[in-house]
């Protein structure tokens, strides 16, 4: 039986949809197509209602010569003629974003398999959430205070601030005790006390890149990269293979992620990316994570979009199940 797929994808994406092989959703959407399933793409401002039921205005995807693209013609269709959902949309989680959120809740999920569930996503900031695994995480606190920012300061000599809802780096600094813009920095950081941040005590260790160790249905995967900090910056900024190097997953981190992976699933967070440095994590990707599948497939001879494929249709076949 063949099943309708529908991604809701970022509009950056969209535009540059076609041979973006560094994008996970390519290699997804492609292995869908390849294994005969009809996939769809839409974006978050093609959502809407119409007398309480969610629909998109879509485009069908297609492959070509081992490339996909899209039907030009969108077409409206309602949520729940999919048999899975995709939600895909890039950060920042704006007022845009989050209303997205509340249009999908009124579909009916027991028919469509949603991934990651919207409602957990709304309810799951990337950075602040991170300190539901406290123990795992480097120290840190959360706050717009600058006061408490520089007594942290003065505890932990170097900190990394965080905006909460950025993605890919944007907006993050590092701060040394001493440095002569320190003022300057938090009031930027914090709106003049306004925001609230998060402050991570700094790693050394992050001098050499962070993990990205990847989630699925519960599982941790042993199959992981590196990525580096670019030249000339302090973190991995740009998504190239320059930067971007093979990694191994310790039996330790095993140990330690895989009761993470088993409750974000529980909370509907079924596909995730851990960011972690000296098996700490400092980031927790739910909303669109990258799997690094090219640089995987590349460093590991696998083809790791097909064990992906392999688990989201087992995902599928149990939910026909339980409604059978």
């Amino acid at each position: 039986m063949t099943n309708k797929i529908l991604f809701i994808i970022d509009k950056l994406e969209l535009k540059y949809f076609e041979y973006n092989k560094l994008v996970t959703d390519f290699w997804l959407i492609k292995e869908f197509l390849d294994r005969k399933e009809e996939v769809y793409i839409s974006t978050i401002d093609k959502l809407g209602l119409e007398k309480t039921k969610p629909y998109c205005n879509c485009a069908k995807a297609f492959s070509e010569k081992n490339e996909i693209f899209y039907d030009k013609n969108f077409e409206k269709k309602f949520i729940n003629d999919f048999d899975m959902l995709l939600f895909r949309p890039d950060p920042p989680v704006d007022l845009d974003y989050i209303n997205a959120t509340y249009i999908l809740d009124f579909a009916d999920k027991e028919k469509t398999l949603f991934l990651n569930d919207t409602k957990a996503i709304r309810n799951f900031n990337e950075k602040l959430h991170t300190d539901l695994f406290y123990d795992l995480m480097p120290e840190n606190i959360v706050t717009a205070s600058k006061s408490e920012i520089q007594e942290f300061l003065e505890i932990h000599k170097e900190l990394i601030l965080k905006p909460l809802n950025n993605c890919f780096g944007s907006g993050v600094m590092y701060l040394k005790q001493g440095d002569k813009n320190t003022t300057s920095i938090i009031k930027t950081m914090t709106n003049n006390e306004t925001k609230v941040i998060m402050v991570q005590k700094y790693i050394p260790l992050a001098e050499n890149g962070d993990k990205r160790v990847l989630m699925l249905n519960g599982e941790v995967y042993d199959e992981c990269v590196m990525k580096l900090p670019t030249k000339d910056d302090f973190k991995f900024n740009n998504h190239s293979m320059d930067y971007i190097k093979k990694a191994v997953l310790t039996k330790s981190e095993k140990e330690k992620f895989t009761p993470v992976a088993k409750k974000l699933h529980e909370m509907g967070l079924t596909c995730a990316g851990l960011d972690v440095i000296d098996e700490k994590i400092i980031e927790i990707n739910i909303t669109s994570p990258c799997f690094f599948i090219n640089e995987i497939n590349t460093y590991f001879s696998i083809n790791l979009e097909k064990r992906i494929i392999d688990t989201l249709q087992l995902m599928l076949k149990e939910k026909t199940k339980l409604k059978i």
